[in-house]
């Protein structure tokens, strides 16, 4: 597996994102074709939004729960780390933190997660900023 950075820590879902979402797309593409070229326009256009439903539901229901899950994972994560490493509670400052602030925060190793937490808090990083921030990249390959 290799090494996750920055500049690769983004995954795609290989059934979804390169065979079903394409096939979607093309049944789209040819539904609405002939909803433009045929004589059944009614039907054709009715089809089409069938296969656009589709494609919002799939793209909805795929992400919607896991990434909730995974929300909730990750946010627990943080305050476990941070409730090891100093004996208090995140919570008690935790709503100064944004999501993408949290989310960030979980590539940032123990030796540097609380200087990030203290700096994000203080200067009110983006979630970027703080990967940038990032000296030793601390991998999450089972994300979704």
């Amino acid at each position: 597996m290799k090494i996750q950075t920055y500049y690769n820590h983004i995954r795609f879902y290989t059934p979804h994102h390169f065979v079903y979402y394409p096939l979607l797309t093309l049944f789209l593409a040819g539904s609405i074709y002939f909803a433009y070229t045929t004589d059944e326009t009614l039907i054709w256009s009715f089809i089409s939004v069938i296969f656009v439903f589709f494609f919002f539901l799939a793209l909805m229901l795929r992400q919607h729960y896991a990434l909730i899950l995974q929300n909730r994972i990750v946010r627990l994560e943080l305050r476990y780390r941070y409730f090891t490493l100093t004996g208090k509670r995140l919570e008690e400052f935790e709503h100064k933190l944004t999501d993408a602030q949290i989310f960030a925060l979980r590539f940032a190793p123990d030796n540097e997660i609380l200087p990030l937490i203290e700096d994000a808090v203080k200067n009110n990083l983006s979630g970027d900023a703080i990967k940038k921030a990032i000296v030793h990249w601390r991998a999450d390959y089972n994300r979704v």
